[in-house]
C-alpha cells in the first residue's frame, strides 16, 4: 500500500471522526502558585469546534488521494 493511499485513508477516518464528535477537548493548566506546602494551579477547558464543512472537506480530500493513487499504478 502506497503512503499516499494510506495518507488519503487516515484523511477519511479523520473527517468521519470530526463529523461524528463535531470537536475536541483539551486542559490547558494557567496559573501556578507555591505557598509554603500548598500548591495551586487552575485548569482551563477549552473546546475547539471543527467546522461541518471541514470533516467533509477532508473526507473529500482523502476520497481524491485515494482516487489519484488508484490511477497512477
Amino acid at each position: 500500500m502506497s503512503a499516499t493511499r494510506q495518507i488519503g485513508i487516515l484523511l477519511i477516518v479523520a473527517g468521519i471522526l470530526a463529523l461524528a464528535y463535531g470537536g475536541f477537548r483539551y486542559t490547558r493548566h494557567t496559573s501556578r502558585a507555591d505557598v509554603g506546602p500548598v500548591h495551586l494551579s487552575v485548569q482551563h477547558r477549552e473546546t475547539i469546534a471543527v467546522p461541518v464543512w471541514a470533516g467533509i472537506g477532508v473526507i473529500v480530500l482523502g476520497g481524491v488521494l485515494i482516487a489519484v493513487d488508484g490511477r497512477s499504478t
